[in-house]
């Protein structure tokens, strides 16, 4: 597991960052559903991780980690507050969405619980449990 991190990791979280990206975009720009708030915040997390992890690997930085963990623990920690307001485990009036439309706008759902905010969470777990563990290893060896 460890080599497989060791190897493939930065790949990992750029294909997950970079899929993420793809995704948002298709949702606002082809499926015409308007970011809130907090979607606009992890957003401005996930973009530019994207363009850093790619960046990172082709000049095969093996810190590339520093300076694309920070982004994923804070887009991580948005996506966490997004989705305690999304399922009504914080009161909606704790939302930052005072403008346009609501932290809380239920859109699409796969699977009948798969919504646009619980993908953002699962994508910045990924990323940050990636760059965590790769980071670890480059410590350690």
């Amino acid at each position: 597991m460890k080599n497989l991190i060791k190897q493939y990791g930065l790949y990992a979280a750029w294909g997950v960052a970079a899929l993420a990206v793809i995704g948002s975009l298709y949702f606002s720009e082809f499926l015409d559903l308007p970011p809130c708030v907090l979607c606009w915040y992890q957003r401005a997390m996930m973009y530019p991780m994207a363009i850093i992890l790619l960046i990172g690997m082709i000049r095969k930085d093996l810190k590339v980690w520093v300076y694309a963990l920070p982004l994923s623990i804070i887009g991580l920690l948005v996506a966490i507050y997004h989705n305690l307001l999304y399922f009504k485990i914080l009161p909606e009036s704790a939302a930052p969405c005072v403008a346009g439309i609501s932290c809380t706008t239920q859109f699409l759902q796969f699977f009948g619980f798969i919504d646009i905010p619980l993908m953002s969470l699962i994508a910045f777990v990924v990323i940050t449990a990636l760059l965590s563990a790769y980071a670890w290893i480059q410590k350690h060896d």
